[in-house]
């Protein structure tokens, strides 16, 4: 879009603000008439495609549109994600790099240029969608960086995702130089212990002075390693992670006959090789240590009493390669009983607080004692550890594996016509708190965190958002926070291993996979035949959901007669028939993929398998699927990690994989595999086309892939490094947390009034409009839902109070900048902060009220 030169021509000390003046003068005739375009639409919010869509039809002569594409117009254009158009104005949210956002608003009419707030483009967003909440002065507005002033920030986008490495060293300095600094680590040693028993040092060693004579008898030990040894080396030794907690609690998770289940994949295979992965590395610390202790881990998850044939309705379950981990699983409890069936994992949020405390008073029976981290996945688990972690003083860890809001285009802002089928005002609040609560975040990829050069992160579309009528989030997460931390997970390599290794193929499968593959006969496993059996296969396997969009790559295939002549097409996934799902999506692709079949007469060259749960015989068939010198694909709209791309490279099997999301991490495109654009079918169709046409022309080429593949596996993506790195968090986390324990605490009231009023209205609300709409009575009534929904629409009158508030908040941030902020200001300003949003939120729930009258 824009040439190689055109950073030059913005300076790092530069802002698109001053820059952009200049931009629009360079052809001041043509800027014109496309923001007279812009605005000429209306208002609405227009994303980068749009605008360059615009452009194309307002500058006709092509010479005249590359000159200033190519130019510095065209490279805050490249930066830009989005515009609000609000007429005559066009506000534009610019990213020069990942982490930076700028916004700026340009008035149509004279090009006169303003650099805005994040607070202003939210707002003139807004009006697009709701202009009476826009100019409501009293719109509730969330500012978790208003609130967190004491934790250091990384600086760079390089940084990112490098937070235990930063605190290790950050904590190095605070604890270096006077006797003094080292008080929080004597307190620190002393808080170590195991059922009572101390496990560093005791009351006889209960000062500095004391601490530091003993050590005197060390120091030949401590000598032996380099001066600038990090403090990660010294933590990572400490025994502090005996016991472990991780909360899956949505879909059935289980060890069999689960995986394709509603709301059932990748993250159970994950958590399950995870905590073999954790347990073999605790064994191996504690014994270093020199202690007797005997890990234990603990995955709780919920109970079903209806468990479709699975383990599901049973309490306790040994896993499967480990001497010392089980899961745990709690029902759902309504003031009717047990709740007994499935519930999507977009409905699930009426119980999450019950079953916290459920699940806490069994977790600490079982352990006798609490849990030393406590670990959450994706929303509902990472609210319930949230929960957990902050009742019992423990160190916590979240991991997303996907978030709702950037698979669904502009879902925060149609977060109205969306909620009735997702309930997202409860799942995007639910995650803004669990990303504040937690002490470290776990992600698999640095795209999961802050994106690319094109495209924000998962986590980084939480920076500012809005949901019109609910509530402006103006500062909701920062990238730059230490709490991030990439740790990729491998698969289990006694199962996924190289079709190669002939010695340990699993053949007693090969049978079953030949019936799979090739019989002709439809059954309830498979359906369509494959008439030539000497062709390669494309092959994928993963949930039948829109966001998989397995039948994205079927119309792929059924569209390209090249492709269909060199390879035949078979996926694993869902159902066939429809009345056997439950899950709204996936009855929706199950008729599409009839669809299709139909449209593109694919019987004879396409397969359709239902989803397979046994991963051993899945393994041995990505293995098969190496044999016919085929490929996997994973055609994701966007995939957070990819397991199943770790599990087919780990396999030999060349891969294709979606560029939107970790996948594009994993795999060197054209080294280790293949990079392929979801939203372009014809290009991906043709990529994975040219691959086959190059291995018939060069023998050798399947095998370069499929090796190199291999190699980007072993050198990065293995459980080992992972568990390894998941623990140096856990240490590293649990003492910063106890150093910083009373600098939380304003942000953690702040959290406690958010999550009170705010998220659980919400869920009390959803709660309602379930028991109505799908349980029949089963699920608790909120009492004050129907009250609170009907007092959400009202236009809250402005009072002179708020605008009182306001003026401090800007007369303190001028402050700030020019001197230093104490601790009583930073506290002062943080009580400020929580009265703000109780005031605003007690009005919204609850009526409005006069000051004067009180």
């Amino acid at each position: 879009m824009a040439s190689a030169s055109s950073p030059a021509m913005l300076q790092r000390s530069d802002s698109i603000a001053d820059k952009m003046p200049d931009a629009l003068k360079q052809s001041r005739y043509h800027m014109k008439r496309c923001f007279a375009s812009f605005v000429k639409g209306g208002k609405r919010l227009m994303k980068r495609e749009n605008l360059m869509n615009e452009i194309e039809k307002c500058i006709e002569d092509s010479l005249e549109r590359k000159k200033i594409m190519e130019g510095l117009f065209g490279y805050i254009l490249s930066c830009t994600q989005e515009a609000a158009v609000v007429p005559p104005f066009v506000a534009l949210a610019a990213r020069p790099n990942p982490g930076f956002w700028e916004y700026v608003k340009v008035n149509a009419g004279d090009l006169t240029v303003d650099e805005i707030t994040a607070t202003d483009y939210l707002k003139l967003k807004e009006t697009v969608f709701d202009e009476s909440w826009a100019n409501d002065e009293n719109a509730l507005e969330i500012d978790f960086g208003a609130i967190d002033f004491t934790t250091p920030r990384l600086t760079l986008p390089t940084s990112i995702g490098n937070g235990a490495d930063y605190i290790s060293k950050f904590m190095s300095s605070k604890l270096g130089g006077k006797s003094d600094k080292l008080e929080p680590l004597l307190n620190y040693l002393l808080s170590l212990n195991h059922h009572g028993e101390n496990l560093m040092i005791n009351e006889d060693l209960n000062t500095v002075t004391k601490l530091q004579k003993s050590l005197m008898l060390a120091v030949n030990v401590v000598s032996t390693y380099p001066k600038h040894t990090p403090y990660e080396t010294f933590s990572q030794r400490l025994p502090t992670v005996f016991n472990v907690v991780i909360f899956s609690v949505h879909g059935y998770f289980g060890q069999q006959d689960v995986l394709g289940l509603p709301d059932t994949g990748g993250q159970v295979v994950y958590i399950l090789d995870q905590v073999r992965a954790l347990e073999e590395e605790l064994l191996i610390r504690i014994n270093q240590q020199g202690l007797g202790f005997k890990p234990q881990i603990l995955v709780v998850t919920r109970l079903i009493p209806e468990a479709r044939g699975t383990k599901c309705d049973q309490e306790l379950e040994a896993i499967e390669g480990t001497k010392h981990s089980h899961i745990l699983r709690v029902p759902f409890v309504t003031e009717k009983g047990v709740l007994r069936q499935w519930v999507s994992r977009f409905d699930i949020y009426p119980y999450l607080e019950r079953f916290t405390q459920d699940a806490t008073s069994k977790i600490l029976q079982r352990f006798d004692c609490k849990p030393d981290l406590i670990i959450g996945n994706y929303t509902d688990g990472n609210l319930v550890a949230s929960l957990m972690a902050t009742k019992l003083g423990v160190t916590q860890g979240t991991i997303a594996h996907a978030l709702e809001k950037t698979k669904y285009e502009d879902s925060d802002a149609k977060w109205k016509e969306l909620d009735p089928k997702y309930h997202f005002s409860c799942q995007f609040t639910a995650d803004l708190i669990a990303m504040n609560v937690t002490d470290f975040i776990i992600t698999s990829t640095y795209q999961e965190i802050a994106g690319s050069k094109e495209r924000p992160g998962q986590y980084e579309s939480h920076t500012a958002f809005t949901m019109p009528g609910l509530c402006r989030v103006v500062s909701g997460i920062d990238v730059f926070d230490p709490k991030f931390n990439i740790a990729a997970p491998g698969a289990d390599q006694s199962v996924y291993f190289p079709y190669t290794e002939t010695q340990k193929r699993l053949t007693k499968f090969h049978p079953s996979i030949q019936e799979l593959l090739y019989n002709e006969k439809d059954n309830q496993e498979h359906m369509g035949y494959l008439a030539e059996r000497e062709k390669p296969i494309i092959f994928s396997m993963a949930r039948l959901d829109i966001v998989k969009n397995i039948t994205g790559l079927v119309e792929w295939y059924g569209k390209d007669k090249r492709l269909r002549e060199m390879a035949n097409l078979v996926v694993v996934a869902g159902f066939f028939d429809m009345s056997k799902s439950n899950d709204r999506e996936e009855k929706a692709e199950i008729k599409k993929m009839h669809d299709l079949i139909e449209k593109y007469k694919l019987k004879g060259s396409f397969r359709w398998i239902a989803a397979q749960t046994d991963r051993y015989r899945n393994s041995e068939l990505y293995r098969c699927i190496a044999d016919t010198k085929g490929v996997f694909v994973q055609p994701a709209l966007y995939e957070a990690f990819g397991l199943t791309v770790i599990e087919a490279m780990n396999c030999g099997l060349p891969t294709f994989a979606t560029n939107q999301g970790g996948p594009a991490e994993i795999i060197v495109d054209g080294v280790s595999g293949f990079h392929i654009d979801p939203n372009n079918g014809d290009e991906s169709v043709a990529k994975i086309g040219d691959f086959f046409s190059k291995c018939g022309t060069d023998g050798l080429y399947w095998d370069t892939i499929s090796k190199g593949g291999l190699k980007r596996i072993y050198e990065c993506y293995t459980w080992k490094i992972y568990a390894e790195k998941l623990l140096k968090m856990g240490s590293m986390y649990g003492f910063w947390r106890q150093v910083n324990e009373d600098q939380k605490k304003a942000k953690q009231r702040y959290i406690e009034m958010f999550y009170n009023l705010q998220f659980k209205q919400l869920e009390s609300k959803d709660g309602q409009e379930h028991n109505e709409s799908t349980v029949g009575g089963e699920v608790r009534e909120g009492l004050l839902a129907a009250e609170a929904s009907e007092k959400m629409k009202k236009v809250i009158e402005t009072s002179e109070e708020t605008q009182r508030l306001e003026k401090m908040k800007i007369a303190y941030g001028q402050q700030q900048q020019h001197q230093g902020v104490s601790t009583v200001r930073n506290l002062f300003w943080s009580v400020v902060v929580c009265l703000y949003i109780f005031y605003v939120l007690k009005q919204r729930f609850f009526g409005t009220y006069s000051v004067q009258e009180d």
